[in-house]
């Protein structure tokens, strides 16, 4: 019970429409709002009315309390001429008089609401608009014309013009509506105004403000409605607005003067808002102030009356035929001379082209089929001349709504593109009501194509679609043209007609665009490649093959354009003439565009020729390997067509030679790159050793694979003989390690170091020295010599004197070790031409020496790597020797480990 009584003082126009928070514009007393239905999203104008804008707008009751019940009068009156309004509105439909949408009703606060047709603002808002900005500096001084600053601060843009062609077909539309009413309704407006009349969305002048509105005189029609009350209508009532008066300035003598109510008092009142959108400022050339005396001394004088003598005191330049036949019959002080609205139409002010296309436009449906096609064949020929406003509001909507004729369709849209093409507003105008229009005439609500059976008409619309597919880009985004005009497209690569197949290929450079690649690659390049393996037709194969190009980055221009030297692009010296990158990744043009053009069994030589273009494109876009082993088979197999001249064999050749040429620099490069033996100066004998090749088995562990050790070092190890031997050892890498004599004073001690050579070094005299010596891998430490106290440098054998066999220990380069002062280990670099395996060698050797009393230094080799880096003919290795000292070894640790 709550909720519904709730509900009936909630507005029925709040609970059907989503309303504005700020009015689009304010027309005297009423504040326009924009509003949508919350159900079907039409777009209406919400008119408000606020009671508080009756207030006085000065204290005028002077305290006298006698004067409340006079003023509620007053308002109430003013409330009943508001609803009067609402209710012709509702009561008469004409195209020239504001439609309403919904009645009038009461809101919460006690004001009046009502919605009608959408609207931009009333003619008085527009021309102090333009006042306004005249006023800022004329047109250069405008900040932006048409362009305001709205409550919010946002800036809208009126996108409104009121030029000659404007006044023209506004005052034509006016005067339309004034017939209407004089004629078929039998009324006068009795207030014909700027306020009065409203410019809708599509710039047409509607006739509102009838407030005022009422049977003539002597009229012999049955009315419901009141004949007007002069007396009481020029009574002007300063407690109350203005706005919600009548304007004295725009009212025909008729009323004031003879007190005769007639439609000739209307024409005057016309007269009068012609001059108003001349004169500057935009206003009556009568300035009476809401005064009836002073309108009756206006028309005492002559002077002071318009006329033709005083240029019919505008401001402004007037058009000719208004001077000559117009004026002069609308602004005269007896109304049997005045012109009716009729005759308005009909006279030389609107004998012109444009005026006269715009007027068939407003009565287009009720021609006929060959009236309608002779208008859309010229209409091209004046689109340049109309004003872009009114392009933008009157004829592109008018041609659109003509789109549901399929026979007209053609031409239809061949206007429409162009008046795109005029329009500075296009990227706005198009997507907001072409492509909503274009959906619906070639495509279903789901997106996908009607189908039904052939139909040529809507098939030869396509193809204007498909023409000006250059104008579709440019005027959507990318999502705008993959969601509504990709379909389409799609729609004429599907259809059965050649012709629109053929179109439809040939917009494919411009659609790369403007789409991504994943939309190229999974809706586009899919529906190419089955039109092309499924025609039958030599045209659309040709086409589908020069869509190839365009997706592997080229062109379709000439073979000159296209480039025959891919040795150009191999060694980047020479760019794609067009400057576009490849549309599609280099796995879809192999294995997709390559093998169709496999398996196409056409012969003929235009088809051939098309394919030689593809494969220049894959030529600069494949591998190597899939060149030489799928594309110059398949060019061999299209050069020796039967069907070929010499010239088209001999480009077939030059391609084949281009491509033969790449992969031949290709590969030798590579290998080139590979061949490292020569550039570090080793034999290529070597590259067949075995990793253990570093010295033989027989040299390293003797040959029953334990180390050949000598009798008298044998015997000088197991007695703890002393003594000089000649004998030289060896450690494990096959090299020798010979003792050096001992000092003769310690005082000229030199600081024990160690050092290595090949077996081929000429062992130096020295005093016998205890040679250490690996029995085998699980060998324990040997007890060291403490008679020796250093050992003589050996230096690395020059590579001519011991050259690398097979046989041979690998060449060390050994850096200089101290064991007193160095502090990071010794890296030694530079072993190559070792075979594939990858091994690690650990070595310890311990080794003693004095060099001070009671101090003892122990030395470890403690890694040995050999690391391989992988190419495919040749083999890089890095050998690490770290040397470092070492003071407290564990007591059993081992010394050999693999």
């Amino acid at each position: 019970m709550f909720s519904s009584a709730l509900k009936s003082f909630q507005s029925n126009i709040s609970a059907k429409y989503s309303i504005a928070p700020q009015p689009n514009s304010v027309s005297g007393a009423w504040k326009i709002f924009d509003g949508k239905n919350k159900t079907s999203g039409k777009s209406v104008s919400i008119f408000v009315f606020e009671r508080k804008s009756l207030d006085p707008n000065s204290g005028s009751l002077g305290g006298v309390r006698s004067g409340s019940s006079q003023l509620k009068k007053l308002h109430d009156e003013v409330i009943a001429r508001i609803k009067k309004e609402c209710s012709l509105l509702a009561r008469l439909r004409h195209p020239c008089i504001l439609e309403l949408a919904e009645p009038i009703e009461d809101t919460r606060s006690g004001g009046l609401m009502f919605a009608t047709e959408p609207v931009t603002a009333s003619l008085a808002g527009l021309l102090q608009e333009k006042d306004d900005q005249e006023r800022a500096g004329g047109i250069a001084g405008r900040p932006s014309r048409f362009v305001i600053e709205e409550a919010d601060g946002q800036r809208r843009r009126r996108e409104l013009e009121i030029d000659e062609l404007e006044i023209q077909k506004g005052l034509l539309q006016v005067s339309q509506g004034l017939e209407f009413l004089h004629e078929s309704a039998g009324l006068v407006h009795g207030n014909l105004t700027p306020e009065a009349i409203y410019v809708n969305v599509k710039s047409d002048w509607k006739i509102a403000g009838l407030g005022f509105a009422g049977p003539p005189d002597n009229s012999n029609s049955q009315h419901t409605l009141s004949p007007i009350s002069l007396s009481e209508v020029l009574y002007h009532e300063p407690r109350l607005p203005r706005s919600l008066q009548l304007n004295l300035d725009y009212t025909s003598p008729d009323f004031v003067i003879d007190s005769n109510v007639s439609p000739s008092a209307d024409m005057f009142s016309l007269g009068l808002l012609l001059l108003a959108l001349y004169n500057s400022p935009h206003t009556s050339p009568l300035k009476t102030n809401s005064n009836v005396s002073s309108y009756k001394k206006i028309f005492n004088s002559s002077s002071s009356v318009p006329s033709s003598s005083n240029n019919f005191l505008c401001s402004g330049p007037l058009p000719r035929d208004l001077l000559a036949s117009v004026l002069p019959r609308l602004i005269t002080r007896r109304p049997a001379q005045r012109m009716n609205a009729r005759e308005f139409q009909q006279s030389q002010f609107f004998d012109n082209i444009l005026v006269s296309a715009i007027r068939f436009l407003d009565t287009l449906p009720a021609k006929t089929p060959n009236e309608k096609s002779q208008f859309m064949r010229g209409l091209p020929r004046i689109l340049n001349d109309f004003p872009k406003s009114v392009l933008d509001k009157k004829v592109l909507p008018a041609l659109l709504e003509e789109t549901k004729d399929r026979e007209l369709l053609f031409l239809i849209l061949q206007n429409v593109f162009k008046i795109i093409r005029i329009l500075p507003s296009a990227k706005r105008v198009f997507p907001d009501k072409v492509i909503p229009q274009l959906r619906e005439v070639f495509l279903t609500s789901s997106g996908r194509s009607v189908q039904s059976e052939r139909d040529t008409a809507k098939e030869a619309g396509l193809v204007v679609v498909l023409e000006n597919i250059d104008v579709i880009a440019e005027n959507s985004s990318g999502k705008e043209f993959k969601d509504d005009i990709l379909p389409i497209l799609q729609l004429g690569l599907e259809s059965p007609t050649h012709s629109i197949v053929d179109k439809s290929l040939g917009c494919l450079p411009t659609i790369l665009k403007i789409l991504d690649f994943s939309t190229i690659k999974n809706e586009v390049f899919p529906v190419i490649a089955a039109v092309f393996s499924k025609t039958s037709s030599l045209g659309i194969k040709i086409r589908g093959l020069e869509a190839f190009v365009v997706l592997c980055g080229g062109s379709t221009y000439s073979k000159g354009e296209l480039g025959d030297d891919l040795n150009e692009s191999v060694n980047g010296s020479k760019s794609s003439k067009n400057g576009r990158s490849t549309i599609l990744d280099k796995y879809t043009v192999q294995e997709k565009i390559v093998p169709l053009l496999k398996v196409m069994k056409t012969k003929e030589p235009a088809v051939m020729m098309a394919a030689l273009a593809v494969f220049r494109q894959v030529g600069k876009i494949a591998d190597m390997e899939f060149l030489a082993m799928d594309v110059l088979p398949i060019l061999w197999s299209f050069s020796l067509g039967p069907l070929l001249n010499l010239q088209q064999f001999e480009e077939f050749m030059t391609l084949i030679k281009s491509i033969s040429s790449k992969v031949e620099l290709e590969q030798t490069r590579k290998l080139r790159d590979l061949s490292s033996s020569s550039a570090r100066g080793l034999p290529n004998s070597s590259r067949a050793n075995d990793l253990m090749s570093m010295g033989s088995t027989a040299a390293m562990f003797g040959a029953n694979g334990t180390e050949d050790v000598g009798e008298s070092d044998f015997e000088r190890l197991v007695l703890g003989r002393g003594g000089a031997s000649n004998a030289t050892s060896t450690d494990m890498l096959g090299a020798s390690l010979k003792p050096q004599p001992q000092r003769a004073s310690s005082a000229q001690a030199q600081t024990p170091v160690f050092s290595w050579s090949t077996p081929t070094m000429s062992p130096t005299p020295s005093s016998a020295i205890a040679a250490t010596s690996f029995a085998n891998p699980g060998s324990r430490a040997i007890t060291p010599d403490h008679t020796l106290s250093s050992f003589a440098t050996l230096n690395p054998t020059p590579a001519a004197a011991a050259p690398l066999s097979a046989n041979s220990s690998i060449d060390f380069i050994l850096g200089y070790y101290e064991h007193h002062c160095a502090a990071t280990p010794i890296k030694l670099l530079n072993c190559s031409s070792l075979t594939n395996y990858q091994l690690v060698f650990h070595f310890l050797y311990r080794a003693t020496a004095f060099t001070e009393p009671k101090k003892q230094f122990q030395f470890a080799i403690c890694r040995l790597q050999l690391k391989r880096v992988w190419m495919p003919t040749k083999a890089s290795f890095d050998l690490e020797i770290i040397i470092e000292p070492t003071r407290n070894p564990a007591p059993n640790r081992r010394l050999f480990r693999t």
